[in-house]
């Protein structure tokens, strides 16, 4: 940690919002001018868009994500979490990965925490859920669905096979339905090599709460996913929802009673639940209540941005709409981190804060290797794609769109070595667990018995025995 006496910018979450404006600091502070110190409980941002992706192997897991401390040498990087904030003091509470916690001054805090997976009280989804919030979790899945080949094509047991080769995914956003779609491409290459697995024996099933899936493009492109996907064999229920997974007996709302191996959970997000302890004011859904200056409400000296934040979506209200917020979205993120940092300064050098304004340009979603919907926003015009032409805007806007240039070249090498290359389909689950291997060949052996004593022990065996 510093020791320096210049002000600090305390930013809690190295996620995209706070990468992004930890990095628009830095370029418009001037030399000595304040320390920006930057808190999350990884070393590394991750462009959560490209998950679907890295889970279909895609793209190189490691280009996914951002290493905080190479993109940012001009600022501290610590590794931990923020667990309480003294406003009155100006004092924030650091839980380091290993040690005890200990107090961190600052002057001037961007909450940038970002969201984690919303869920309820199902009976069974703890234990059995996937998640698809992080690197890991999407590594993990790519794992353990070419593991559940592996187990259906060495087994004659048919309940084994049918529970194998089930995979459920609950939610039907851009999450749930870029991953089912992406997973399945990957699961109908690797059936090609499988004697006993083909793509007839696996079953995937999509559930949503809703009415339809893909919201995010509106109701035309939503119906033309779901046809789309039914036509590679995907069931979709919609207006229904998971009432239990116990040890993988999925039941549906509607009736429906599968067994599963593979239950994927992305049925929305919700703010980071650490908010509640930091004495900020929250929304009713647990959300910063910001000012359209991403100022936080009756502070003026916090600021908040991207999924944990609540801020005005000031083009919707203009049109109408009083209670307008700006959805949580790469899109909004990237341009609240630039407007945030920009007040951070102006804010430290008593100069006017200008509001965040963002009209909607749209969304993209890719369906698989050369499918997907865009809806491009063009003023009052929207156009509307889908197939392969929506399928190349999702990746040139995603391409961008990740940070840096070191991981944009590094993401468009690895989708331009995929047209000349066949997709991996090798399952490395045992990185989950590397030491295994070793610590069985490695444990201390019993010890050795002699021979009299092992008699001797199974004559008494035997009286006891009698």
């Amino acid at each position: 940690m510093s020791t320096t006496e210049r002000p600090r910018i305390l930013i809690v979450g190295g996620g995209y919002v706070g990468l992004y404006a930890a990095r628009r600091i830095l370029k418009k502070m001037r030399y000595g001018e304040a320390t920006v110190t930057v808190v999350d409980p990884r070393s590394y941002m991750t462009y959560q868009p490209f998950l679907p992706e890295a889970a279909a192997g895609n793209i190189s897991p490691r280009h996914v994500v951002v290493p905080l401390r190479r993109v940012l040498p001009k600022a501290e990087v610590l590794t931990g979490r923020v667990t309480a904030i003294d406003q009155d003091r100006k004092v924030a509470t650091v839980a380091p990965l290993v040690g005890d916690s200990y107090e961190l001054p600052f002057d001037y805090l961007v909450i940038a925490m970002g969201a984690v997976s919303r869920t309820f009280p199902i009976p069974g989804l703890a234990e059995q859920g996937i998640g698809m919030k992080s690197i890991e979790e999407a590594i993990g899945l790519r794992n353990h669905v070419l593991e559940q080949l592996d187990k259906a094509d060495s087994t004659q047991d048919e309940e084994v096979r049918r529970k194998a080769l089930t995979f459920v995914f609950i939610g039907g956003g851009f999450a749930g339905a870029e991953t089912i779609a992406e997973v399945e491409d990957m699961a109908r290459d690797a059936a090609k090599y499988y004697r006993n697995v083909s793509r007839e024996d696996m079953r995937f099933i999509l559930v949503d709460a809703a009415d339809r899936i893909l919201p995010e493009v509106g109701p035309k492109l939503g119906q033309y996913g779901k046809e789309h996907l039914e036509s590679r064999g995907v069931e979709v229920y919609l207006s229904t929802s998971m009432e239990s997974c116990v040890d993988g007996h999925v039941v549906l709302k509607n009736g429906l009673e599968v067994d599963s191996n593979t239950i994927v959970w992305t049925a929305g997000v919700k703010p980071n639940p650490a908010l509640a302890d930091f004495g900020l004011p929250l929304g009713p859904r647990g959300h910063i209540d910001t000012q359209p200056t991403l100022q936080v409400t009756g502070t003026d000296y916090i600021w908040a941005a991207g999924d944990n934040a609540q801020v005005p979506d000031l083009v919707g209200r203009e049109a109408g709409n009083e209670n307008a917020w700006c959805p949580p979205n790469a899109q909004h993120a990237l341009r609240q981190a630039k407007v945030l940092g920009d007040n951070v300064i102006a804010g430290m050098r008593g100069f006017p804060q200008k509001p965040y304004r963002h009209a909607n340009k749209g969304a993209v979603a890719g369906l698989g290797l050369h499918k997907g919907v865009a809806m491009i926003v063009m003023g009052k015009a929207k156009i509307r794609l889908k197939g392969r032409l929506a399928w190349y805007m999702h990746r040139i806007y995603h391409g961008m769109a990740m940070p840096t240039w070191n991981r944009k070249i590094r993401v468009f090498a690895d989708w331009t070595l995929a047209m000349f290359l066949k997709r991996e389909v090798v399952s490395l689950g045992a990185v989950e667990n590397p030491r295994e291997g070793f610590y069985e060949v490695a444990k201390p052996a019993p010890a050795a018995v002699p021979a009299g004593k092992k008699t001797e022990e199974k004559v008494g065996e035997k009286a006891k025995a009698s």
